[in-house]
């Protein structure tokens, strides 16, 4: 498919050599100027693109420009593969519709024209041809696949005139007249943004007027009072004929097409996914094909290999006398594509080679669909196919073992996100084994679902925010749904295939999923669903197993998955597949990345997790989480209710062996690894009760009239609290400020933590504090606490007769901090961002009350993303660009590491690879995201593609 370009050299005189040089100017400036002017018109530039008769003017390469499907059609037409010719509106024409103001422009439209030209001599035939009439689809197709959150619209071009034409074309009346509603249907939807329920009704009408169970029973002369019947609901409720000008379909199912990338479920999907607003959709029209001619013609969609389980088998499903919509609908159930061989066994082998040779070619699992036609078969799409993140693992493993891709390929292939499915919960197997199977279905999802039954996806948002666990009980699902289903355990329907709207978007999201559950009669309006003699309500539970397809009534308890089975030792590595497959791949991955990986972990057992997960060290180790610790609050309490230095240091020491005790644990899980600890950093008041409880407290003792000890000590406790009290505590006395105030609780941590490791060390267990001073904005703070934290390391190693090394840093969460970070590396050995607070001082926004806003603001496009789920780049990211060049720039091998949230977001792994850190933690769950996700920054692999 490459071209190769000959070279040819041209030796030139020096005068001709000057007139060459002279005419290349001229030719610049006149390139120039020509750009210019298609940067404000926009004539000149391509903006749609043909392909047909085994050439593309596209390929797999320009999936920004064409789209993924507009990308793979081109693809599989320069292949020589059986593709309707078509042409591709690009992605940049859909930009210039909105930035025109949702009108497209002229040189857009006569550029669609002349492709339509190209298209109609390619077909031999002309779009409106009363006699010999061209039929299009006109679908979406953006850069990343977006299962039916846009808009699609099939036999375009029918009219009163043209259904006469085909009818007499193909000398079947049923299937011209069925393609005419068909069509109407679509259009009206989508272009003049009808309800489908209203021509559902009609539809049903007439199929109950004529005894016809399905939509196929319906004869020629029903279709005709079918197509009367929605003409009648267009009129009355548009005001107007239903259009019957070709080109004037055409512009409004392009425009209609471009309008569904900002429709509802498109924003809130991009939302899910991280896919950017402006990268806009392509408009893919092509010949139409049809699968609905009667029964040697059948439509259908499939995968090369399973992807909710990633097992190498043919996967898909189909319908004989259909259209494409029928199958991923859900609204009829489809046949498993192994039985296409026994229909059309001739279309079925060349389906089987076509498919083989594209999963070669792309190196990757194919969603694929077509249409065969009077036992002809036709390819309308191939793209890399959704799957579960445990698919994905075991697709990839399988392909090198295959040695069809290599490892680094391997890691290339699998979402990060998505390996965090695999941790998930599974049925406990007795709970489960003792509740019946209500009834069974196909199982579209692998993982256990249990919650509360809801019938509307915005029930599921609702209850979902009241803290209830929902399980989303749909007829079909439809891709407005996409808010609740997210936010759901999982998605039972009662019709739809393993390919339908339910299973795709269920295996993406990772969410289990049982679909065409057909026992279930399920009543949305009424809220409840009666199957095998049982009655399901709103609100109660119910449970189902993704992998095998049962549906249970009643909670079931879970545990944990099969990779944290042998993470936490009850299963032996070599019992489970799953997790050999699972390390094997994180294996992979470390070979590739340039960024450590840390966990956050403030106990042996979280520290002992992270490690096995493949943590090398401990980012941040918070101390003050030690404080809570049973029996030791009322220990911390009287250290803050002392009001002299004596009784507060009699206090503080009998915390000292508490904790060192903790830290000697932490670093004996880490083997070695190195291990961030945090000095104390919240406020004091946090370790007292809430002012307002002892209030509440006081008074019910003296209404009871209780007086003595237990009455004096809670006076004492709630003056306290009213001392300590402060009305920005974020702000307040916290951080390197109480260990300023308070510097017997800095040399008591100091302590703690040098005599672990000394005891380790006599241990023989090799062990590097890293001693972290928290929110440190001036210089001299930092000299402040290192001065104490130098001393008594000095005096203990002194003390135990053993020499260790430590380091002592800072967080850099205060934007001071960043903007002067030269002066604080002369006496930090190491920095650790701390992106939480960092990004909270940055914007003026409280993490715990951006809850408030951010829908507003993601709504109004103010902000694309939570800010403290990806890291904002510009700003934020910024003030960390500047602390990296400033602190290394003072202090050359300045060690660097990030310790907030983002630290297991894969966005923001790749902006810290970017910047230089040398390592990122996260939460010990997300250790195997980060992995993966570093090697990808590594490999310089943008999030999403």
């Amino acid at each position: 498919m490459a071209k190769t370009l000959a070279r040819t050299k041209t030796v030139l005189k020096k005068p001709a050599a000057k007139r060459a040089v002279k005419a290349a100017a001229v030719a610049v400036a006149a390139a120039a100027a020509a750009r210019a002017v298609k940067k404000v018109t926009g004539k000149g530039r391509k903006y749609v693109y043909f392909f047909g008769n085994g050439k593309a003017d596209g390929d797999r390469t320009m999936k920004d420009l064409l789209g993924g499907k507009g990308s793979g059609l081109a693809e599989m037409t320069n292949a020589g593969l059986p593709v309707p010719p078509g042409f591709t509106i690009s992605t940049e024409a859909c930009t210039l519709y909105y930035e025109e103001r949702r009108k497209t422009p002229n040189v857009v439209d006569e550029q669609m024209l002349d492709n339509l030209k190209k298209l109609e001599k390619a077909i031999g035939a002309k779009l409106g041809d009363p006699k010999n009439p061209l039929l299009v689809s006109v679908r979406s197709g953006a850069k990343f696949s977006m299962p039916g959150m846009m808009d699609t619209i099939l036999n375009l071009g029918m009219n009163d005139q043209t259904v006469e034409g085909m009818k007499a074309k193909t000398g079947n009346g049923r299937f011209a007249w069925d393609s005419y509603r068909r069509f109407i249907q679509m259009y009206c939807s989508v272009v003049l943004e009808m309800s489908k329920d209203t021509f559902e009704h009609e539809l049903d009408e007439v199929k109950k007027a004529n005894g016809a169970k399905i939509d196929t029973d319906l004869t020629e002369a029903n279709l005709q009072e079918v197509v009367r019947r929605y003409k009648k609901v267009v009129r009355q409720k548009a005001g107007k004929d239903f259009p019957q000008d070709p080109l004037t379909q055409l512009r409004g199912a392009r425009d209609a097409v471009f309008r569904s990338w900002n429709n509802a479920r498109a924003i809130e999907y991009r939302r899910i996914y991280d896919i950017p607003d402006h990268i806009g959709t392509a408009v893919n029209v092509q010949a139409m094909v049809f699968g609905n001619t009667g029964n040697r013609s059948a439509t259908g969609v499939g995968f090369t290999r399973n992807p909710a389980t990633g097992a190498n088998e043919f996967y898909g499903e189909f319908l004989v006398n259909a259209q494409g919509e029928d199958v991923v609908s859900g609204v009829r159930t489809p046949q498993p594509i192994d039985e296409l061989e026994q229909v059309l066994p001739k279309a079925y082998q060349e389906l089987r080679r076509i498919t083989r040779r594209l999963e070669k070619h792309y190196k990757d699992v194919q969603d694929f669909e077509f249409t065969i036609q009077d036992e002809t078969l036709y390819m309308l799409q191939t793209r890399n196919g959704k799957r579960t993140g445990y698919a994905a693992v075991m697709i990839a493993t399988d392909l090198v073992n295959e040695k069809l891709i290599t490892p680094k390929e391997a890691v290339l292939q699998v979402d990060p996100e998505s390996v965090s499915q695999l941790l998930a919960p599974v049925f406990e197997p007795k709970a489960w084994a003792a509740l019946p199977v209500t009834t069974k279905g196909l199982p579209a999802s692998p993982g256990a679902a249990s919650g509360q039954a809801v019938f509307t996806a915005d029930h599921a948002v609702e209850w979902t925010r009241q803290g209830k666990k929902v399980v989303l009980v749909r007829k079909e699902t439809v891709p407005d749904d996409i808010h609740g289903m997210f936010v759901a355990q999982g998605v039972l329907t009662a019709t739809g295939g393993m390919t339908s709207h339910a299973a795709v978007v269920g295996r993406q999201m990772g969410k289990p999923s049982v679909v065409g559950a057909g026992a279930l009669e399920i009543s949305e309006s009424a809220k409840v669903v009666r199957v095998n003699g049982q009655t399901i309500k709103e609100g109660d539970f119910i449970s189902f197993d993704g992998l095998t397809g049962e549906v249970k009534v009643g909670q079931v308890a879970t545990k944990p998955s099969e990779i944290l089975q042998v993470i936490s030792g009850e299963m032996k590595p070599q019992q489970s597949d799953l997790y050999q497959r699972f390390e094997k791949l994180l294996t992979w991955a470390d070979k590739h990345r340039r960024l450590g990986i840390r966990a956050n972990a403030d106990q042996p057992d979280q520290a002992d997790i992270a490690y096995q997960f493949g943590a090398r060290g401990i980012g941040l180790c918070r101390t003050e989480h030690m404080f809570f610790g049973e029996g030791r609050i009322a220990i911390v309490q009287r250290m803050i209710l002392a009001d002299n230095e004596k009784d507060r240091r009699a206090a503080v020491d009998e915390l000292l062996p508490l904790q060192r005790a903790d830290f000697y644990g932490v670093f004996k899980a880490m083997h070695g690894e190195p291990v961030t600890i945090r000095t104390i950093d919240p406020p004091l008041h946090e370790f007292l009760p809430k002012r307002e409880d002892l209030m509440v407290e006081i008074a019910r003792m003296e209404e009871k009239g209780r007086t003595g000890k237990a009455l004096d000590d809670k006076h004492a406790l709630l003056r306290r609290a009213e001392q300590l009290h402060e009305f920005n505590p974020m702000l307040g006395h916290r951080g390197v400020r109480l260990g300023i105030t308070y510097p017997e609780i800095t040399e008591m941590q100091t302590r703690a933590i040098i005599e672990a490791a000394c005891q380790l060390a006599k241990e023989g267990i090799k062990c590097v504090p890293e001693i972290m001073i928290p929110l440190v904005g001036l210089v001299k703070e930092l000299r402040d606490q290192r001065a104490i934290v130098d001393r008594v390391a000095a005096d203990v190693m002194k003390e135990q007769g053993v020499k260790i090394k430590y380091l002592v840093g800072t967080m850099i969460e205060i934007p001071r901090g960043a903007l002067t970070a030269d002066e604080i590396a002369a006496e930090a050995q190491f920095f650790s961002f701390g992106t939480n607070d960092l990004t909270q001082l940055t914007f003026g926004f409280s993490r715990d009350d951006i809850g408030k806003f951010l829908g507003a603001y993601q709504d109004k496009k103010i902000l694309d993303k939570d800010p403290f789920a990806t890291i904002d780049t510009v700003g934020v990211g910024q003030l960390v660009d500047v602390a990296v060049k400033k602190g290394r720039g003072a202090r050359p091998g300045l060690k660097l590491g990030i310790c907030g949230e983002h630290g297991g977001d894969p966005a923001s792994i790749h902006f810290f690879d970017k910047v230089g850190l040398d390592y990122v933690s996260c939460s010990p769950y997300r250790v195997p995201v980060a992995r993966l996700a570093a090697a990808q920054a590594a490999l310089q692999v943008k999030v999403g593609d």
